[in-house]
């Protein structure tokens, strides 16, 4: 029996021995990164798998990447912060699953001439299967981009026509539907005509918490004050603001249910009088395209105060 066990133990650790050799031998992987190390590449492009840039909710995949290998544990990706290349350890996590920058890609090609990278989203172990992994980034090394394609990465990286005629189908989809919107990279606007208004769009990017750029237009959210109001009020409301700068109420927040309706009429009357007079509003549009777009307001009115 104990012959049996200390067997048994020595075929598991072979076993794990062999594959932690995998893990740490660079060669008995599907892809190693020697053979481009030291070349500069630039992310060209950043597609679902349905080779566009844009999904239905409006989200865009922008390429921005600048990466190096400077070792087969090391790379080296662009800081626009701190305008240098920084340095990454680059970790190898299974199959051709690879991490570094705190996120996860799984290697689909590499060539002296060009990358190309699933970004995934891991939680726990498993590799999540929604749109979070479903996007491809496309790196060209900049030697290729000027000598052979005798051009530059940023026009590389501008939107296809594809995408152009996605977001018209889009466009025309929700814009016959006040109910239905889209996020606009470009977002909605509020253009103050007199003095008694402010608009003040608000960022909650938060880099700590992986809050990028892209939830200040997918999730736009605005504080807007009138201070000749008839009344003092404050509250925070969703809408639609349509492809013609109509302001459509959907919901009021934190209000009881009983007084909800009531509470989203009176919002409704305030941007038909106030919001509608006050301000110029520019609706959102994307590669500029006018749609309909979903957005939140904290509405206060102050009334004047007599002396």
């Amino acid at each position: 029996m104990i012959k049996n066990l200390i067997y048994l133990f020595f075929v598991a650790l072979f076993f794990t021995a062999c594959g932690r050799s995998k893990t740490n031998d660079a060669s008995l992987r599907d892809f190693t990164f020697e053979p481009v190390k030291g070349i500069r590449f630039e992310e060209v492009k950043r597609r679902f798998s349905n080779n566009l840039s844009f999904n239905k909710e409006g989200f865009m995949q922008k390429p921005s990447w600048i990466i190096e290998v400077a070792a087969e544990d090391t790379m080296m990706a662009w800081s626009p912060q701190k305008q240098i290349m920084q340095k990454f350890y680059l970790q190898y996590d299974h199959g051709n699953v690879y991490n570094f920058a705190a996120e996860f890609f799984k290697v689909k090609h590499i060539s002296k001439d060009s990358l190309v990278f699933q970004r995934i989203q891991v939680d726990g172990k498993q590799i999540a299967s929604d749109f979070r992994s479903d996007v491809n980034m496309t790196f060209y090394a900049q030697s290729y981009i000027k000598e052979k394609l005798k051009t530059t990465a940023a026009r590389l990286q501008k939107p296809t026509r594809a995408d152009t005629a996605f977001i018209e189908q889009r466009a025309t989809a929700v814009n016959g539907n006040r109910d239905s919107a889209f996020a606009a990279t470009e977002p909605v606007q509020f253009i103050p005509k007199s003095k008694v208004v402010t608009a003040e769009k608000i960022s909650t990017v938060d880099r700590l918490n992986k809050r990028t750029e892209a939830y200040d237009y997918m999730f736009p959210q605005y504080r807007i004050v009138i201070d000749r109001a008839y009344k003092d009020f404050a509250y925070e409301v969703s809408a639609v603001v349509d492809f013609q700068g109509g302001i459509h109420i959907k919901q009021v927040y934190g209000v009881l249910p009983d007084v909800a309706e009531g509470k989203k009429r009176m919002m409704q009357g305030v941007a038909d009088i106030y919001l509608k007079n006050l301000f110029n509003v520019i609706p959102g549009t994307t590669l500029g395209i006018p749609h309909n777009t979903e957005i939140t307001m904290t509405l206060v009115g102050k009334v004047l105060k007599k002396p």
